[in-house]
């Protein structure tokens, strides 16, 4: 959250800005929940496309990942399904 903070305060100021791959990577490694709710808590990046896609994307993935490693259920409907494709 803090560095979607320090970004937004360096935007209204004319600073230097944290970029974005940093934001998303933060995310990526475990920081999705403290980026989500710092875009929507300081309105920052909120419409700025493809991040908001991206951030939602990495998201989803984590929270698909989380429901394979603590649901054996959905762990064998998503084998089930990559079997069925490939």
């Amino acid at each position: 959250m803090g560095a979607f903070a320090w970004d937004k305060h360096c935007a209204r100021n004319g600073m230097w800005r944290v970029p974005e791959r940093t934001l998303l990577g933060m995310a990526f490694i475990g920081g999705t929940i403290g980026a989500v709710a710092a875009q929507h808590g300081l309105r920052h990046k909120t419409r700025k496309e493809p991040f908001r896609t991206q951030l939602y994307l990495i998201a989803g993935l984590q929270v698909v990942s989380l429901g394979a490693v603590a649901f054996p259920t959905v762990q064998d409907v998503m084998l089930s399904i990559v079997r069925s494709i490939g």
